[in-house]
């Protein structure tokens, strides 16, 4: 197996948040995150052909057969990618590595999905702002007011700080590639099966609770970096956002998710959550911060800085950890 030493992970590790911050996800070849989605269509295709009959711990034990080959295979892969880019030569192990790394982290992609969202709004063609809404979330979009396109976006984006930054870059500090490509392949079985529906509630139920196990942490530390990063903008709070995931986190559905969401809120002064429907049905989503004013569509811009400030700060700390190193 390839060992990184911790300055070579740490030099990878910017190198990659260099590359996302640049280039972000990449048009050609292929991204990983779609061929790892269809390794888990096909494997759910093999694993529930002959489903009918079978008891809910059995079709639990065949999602948990899912999520263990899953991670097996994209760990294993990545590491033969690496471990054959580096037999060629070091230079082209680091060049390989950093750049799957760069591909489990996504800040310049939420960016750009969340700012479709923005522009149109500002424009007043909320038919538009709608339709790249429902590019980022699973709920109706056609009657959306431009107050609540705009909260979809932020809650995108406050929620996705974990899942798309901050967890890959943890999980690539412990093993490079192969381990935070392990996570992205995590958190993409959670997106496609992890569902507490009628289909996924048994065969979903491991997906889930491997991604909810692997965020705990990084949820945590997530919600204190947004509370530094709050007080580097004159116009935001870092005691609200601190007191606002004390009070609002624990209200959330998921034991992850509720932190940044209350984060981002209380920085910013603003409540979100509230009433979403799904298939035509309401749903009344937990409501987080204190509305102190109006939710607008500059908060999808304010989010969004939110977001760079954390990745400038990873940075800032994997730079000087290495340096410390020296």
């Amino acid at each position: 197996m390839i060992f990184y030493s911790l300055q070579e992970t740490l030099l990878l590790i910017a190198a990659a948040i260099a590359i996302d911050w640049i280039i972000g996800d990449p048009k050609w070849p292929t991204h990983p995150v779609i061929w790892i989605g269809r390794l888990i269509r096909v494997l759910e295709k093999y694993l529930r052909a002959k489903e009918e009959g079978r008891s809910a711990a059995q079709v639990k034990a065949t999602g948990i057969l899912l999520t263990a080959v899953t991670l097996v295979m994209s760990f294993g892969s990545m590491w033969a990618i690496t471990a054959a880019a580096a037999w060629i030569h070091p230079w082209v192990g680091y060049i390989v590595s950093a750049w799957f790394i760069s591909t489990t982290i996504a800040v310049k992609g939420l960016k750009d999905a969340a700012m479709l969202v923005y522009r149109p709004l500002i424009a007043d063609k909320l038919e538009d702002a709608r339709k790249y809404v429902g590019y980022i979330v699973g709920r109706d979009t056609t009657q959306l007011t431009p107050s609540e396109a705009s909260r979809a976006a932020v809650e995108t984006v406050a929620e996705n700080t974990v899942d798309a930054f901050v967890s890959p870059i943890l999980f690539a500090l412990i093993g490079a590639a192969p381990v935070a490509m392990m996570y992205r392949t995590a958190n993409t079985l959670d997106s496609m099966v992890g569902y507490r529906n009628e289909r996924y509630v048994n065969f979903g139920w491991c997906s889930a609770r491997t991604d909810d196990v692997l965020n705990y942490f990084p949820a945590r530390f997530t919600g204190q970096m947004l509370t530094v990063a709050a007080l580097l903008h004159k116009g935001m709070s870092a005691a609200r956002a601190w007191s606002s995931i004390r009070e609002f986190a624990s209200r959330h559905p998921s034991p992850n998710s509720g932190i940044p969401e209350s984060a981002v809120a209380g920085a910013l002064g603003i409540e979100l959550g509230g009433l979403n429907y799904y298939f035509g049905e309401p749903s009344e989503r937990a409501r987080m911060g204190w509305p102190l004013r109006e939710l607008e569509p500059y908060d999808i811009v304010r989010s969004v800085w939110l977001l760079y400030a954390v990745s400038i700060l990873m940075m800032v700390g994997v730079l000087t950890i290495w340096l410390f190193l020296l």
